[in-house]
């Protein structure tokens, strides 16, 4: 009777070592994920680091080069002035053309108003001479 109960509790053993072993892989499986993400967000933490590093230096590079203007020969400086000139220029008449053709334009907007309403002037002048007429 003693061997009857031997198979069932070993039989209970062998599975509850399955179990034992099937949750120690599973715990370890994810404590390797665990382990690659902490990894995965400590390299983006540095990037971010180097990256926010790379801006501050471009920042800088930028502000020294702003503070400290290149000197250009006399030639080319006058030639700079000249395109600068020309352009507020162009801008001006461009600002001048852009007015003119918005005046023009609500002229003949207007104009055309105008044709209209004459228009209907006449055939309302015509319909009350055929009113009158009956």
């Amino acid at each position: 009777m003693a061997s009857n109960f031997a198979i069932p509790n070993q039989l209970f053993i062998l599975i509850l070592a399955v179990i034992l072993v099937i949750v120690i892989v599973l715990v370890v499986v994810q404590w390797r994920k665990v382990a690659e993400s902490k990894n995965t967000i400590n390299l983006m933490e540095k990037e971010i680091e180097l990256k926010k590093i790379a801006m501050v230096e471009k920042d800088l590079e930028n502000k020294r080069l702003m503070e400290n203007p290149v000197q250009l020969p006399k030639d080319q400086q006058e030639h700079l002035t000249q395109i600068r000139t020309s352009t507020d220029d162009v801008r001006g008449n461009v600002g001048y053309l852009h007015s003119e053709i918005n005046e023009r334009l609500a002229r003949l907007e207007a104009q055309t108003e105008q044709k209209k309403l004459e228009e209907m002037l006449k055939d309302i002048e015509q319909k009350e001479k055929k009113l009158y007429k009956k």
